[in-house]
């Protein structure tokens, strides 16, 4: 059975969904952005400001656990390996909620939570300069952790996003003499390519959890990781992530799911998984955005899905 809806009430509910982006400043209120896509076709079904270049903060970690990933599966590498806090992270302010020192250790795959989870800049470095020093550089005095965000780039040129520059694998902004960017469309399409991947999948769709810090041979700490996207287990969301500087304002990723719909077609059926990626950039209440986005995006899905998923020339993923 088909769920049709008030095609009114749904335009009503993205008109209200878009106020909480505006702000008194308006340059803060045009930097606002947002896409809600159906994350199997790329499909489009709303959208704001999707290709404007903003800041996105901590939404870069996408990327950055993606390279992770591939890259441990391409070399057959475990995430029980351990890592050590270099001591270039000590450059790093911002979120740090784990208190990582230099010489710290910790596995890659607690590395991956804490920074996922609860948005650790220092852990997302410590990835990247683990992980660079087994990369090929084209210059042999470029850092592992430039030659890491070589390959953010890398997989954002192989995912045809053309509006995104990697400059670190955190997000912060202060650090280069330019400004890292991206767009809600670029990031939702790196979200569906992240979410189709099973791993990052259950990495993001944790609400805690407890990882082990090595401060020396003899000393370990246990640190229990909270999630800080607050829409988590809501409305079938099970992942992505949340970003926040001062240049980017409030973001949010979120993907969420559906059971797949499962059609008669002669003696067999035709199964459809349904699930959704939205993307609220530059927001001042971007859980509120997200939540009144979400509700009416499923609500053009299903028109969309009854029209029999009609697509635009040059969607596609």
């Amino acid at each position: 059975m088909s769920i049709r809806t008030n095609p009114f009430s749904i335009g009503l509910a993205l008109a209200l969904a878009i106020l909480p982006c505006i702000t008194p400043s308006a340059r803060a209120a045009d930097k606002c952005a947002y896409v809600v896509m159906d994350a199997i076709t790329g499909h489009i079904l709303d959208a704001h400001n999707e290709n404007k270049k903003v800041q996105i903060g901590s939404l870069t970690k996408i990327a950055t656990a993606m390279v992770v990933l591939d890259w441990a599966t391409l070399n057959k590498r475990d995430l029980n390996e351990m890592a050590s806090v270099p001591a270039a992270a000590s450059a790093i302010t911002g979120l740090n909620p784990l208190n990582l020192q230099t010489g710290d250790q910790l596995s890659l795959r607690d590395l991956l939570y804490a920074a996922m989870l609860q948005s650790d800049n220092v852990a997302a470095y410590t990835l990247a300069d683990h992980i660079g020093a087994h990369l090929a550089a084209s210059k042999p005095d470029v850092l592992p952790a430039d030659r890491f965000v070589a390959h953010m780039n890398a997989l954002a040129r192989k995912l045809n996003l053309k509006h995104t520059l990697y400059l670190n694998p955190h997000g912060l902004e202060y650090l280069e003499n330019r400004l890292p960017y991206s767009t809600a469309s670029d990031v939702a399409h790196l979200a569906a390519y992240a979410m189709s991947n099973s791993a990052f999948r259950f990495f993001v769709s944790q609400k805690e959890r407890r990882i082990t810090i090595h401060r020396s041979e003899s000393e370990t700490a246990d640190y229990l990781l909270q999630n800080t996207n607050e829409l988590l287990g809501t409305n079938g969301i099970d992942g992505v992530k949340t970003g926040k500087t001062q240049r980017a304002g409030e973001c949010v990723a979120i993907s969420s799911v559906r059971t797949p719909e499962s059609k008669k077609e002669g003696t067999g059926y035709t199964v459809t998984p349904r699930r959704l990626i939205l993307v609220v950039l530059g927001s001042s209440h971007r859980f509120d955005t997200a939540s009144a986005l979400l509700e009416s995006g499923w609500g053009a899905y299903d028109q969309w899905a009854e029209q029999g998923r009609p697509m635009k020339k040059g969607e596609g993923l």
